[in-house]
């Protein structure tokens, strides 16, 4: 399981890094979501690294 915490605004970005943002389902900054690791959902943490913190959870 992973933790993603959304740290920094999305505003400036360019369009598909807020989708990215908006996919996770992040809205507010010190929002987070845990989700089941993927590598979808890796790519998408990739994409938006800059942007939020990424922490392993126990199940």
């Amino acid at each position: 399981m992973v933790k993603v915490t959304l740290m920094k605004s999305p505003i400036g970005e360019v369009k598909s890094v807020k989708a990215t943002i908006a996919a996770l389902g992040l809205t507010k900054i010190r929002t987070y979501k845990v989700f089941a690791d993927s590598e979808t959902l890796r790519g998408q943490i990739r994409k938006v690294a800059h942007l939020v913190k990424v922490e392993e959870v126990k199940e």
